[in-house]
């Protein structure tokens, strides 16, 4: 059983929709008992940090899902605003703490070229780094969809498994033992998605 994590933010339908799409079994819960029961986690998420660490608060989930990931090493993959929350802090509309989980600031995109929007939204290329089990079979130049106006800012490059490139190269995905995340939506990527999502749900 796949733990799809609801804190009252996010795609969470869709996310749902592309795990028993691929043949596993999602349950979309804010409850603790049921996310440890659960074989493998996911912590998507649409919108601002501070919202979803007041979220994850007000649902007393932050002490039980950092004790499953980071005690108990169960696999997580964070996705968009998700995959934000793993960091240490955010700047985002002021200072936030974030889970912790992985050591990263969140700061604001600031692509190089001034003309290019921000927030970023659409299709982008993915640059793999180095080896990780969520790109097996997917094309070095595979394109994937994006929304957001912040980057994760990992303080260890080591964690850093895919970049982006809008106006300078951010992260936009990583790795750090069972702790996976990607900035741009799997679940919102046609094939290319789906695969990540895949490689996740297997091998993770």
């Amino acid at each position: 059983m796949i733990g799809i994590v609801d804190y009252g933010l996010g795609n969470l339908a869709s996310v749902a929709g592309a795990v028993t799409k691929l043949g596993f079994q999602a349950e979309v819960t804010a409850d603790a008992t049921r996310l440890a029961a659960a074989d493998k986690l996911i912590l998507p998420g649409v919108g601002a940090f501070g919202d979803g660490m007041k979220k994850l608060h007000e649902r007393k989930l932050v002490a039980p899902l950092t004790d499953l990931v980071l005690a108990g090493k169960k696999p997580v993959l964070g996705i968009c605003l998700g995959f934000q929350l793993m960091a240490a802090s955010s700047e985002e509309f002021g200072e936030h703490e974030g889970l912790g989980w992985v050591d990263a600031q969140v700061v604001r995109l600031a692509p190089e070229d001034q003309s290019m929007r921000v927030p970023h939204v659409g299709w982008n290329e993915l640059h793999q780094i180095g080896d990780c089990i969520l790109f097996d079979d997917v094309p070095s130049d595979a394109l994937f969809y994006y929304v957001h106006s912040f980057r994760l800012a990992p303080a260890n490059d080591n964690i850093v498994t895919g970049e982006c490139d809008y106006g300078g190269r951010f992260t936009s995905a990583i790795q750090q033992g069972s702790v996976f995340g990607t900035q741009f939506h799997p679940e919102k990527s046609q094939r290319h998605g789906l695969t990540v999502l895949q490689n996740f749900l297997e091998k993770a």
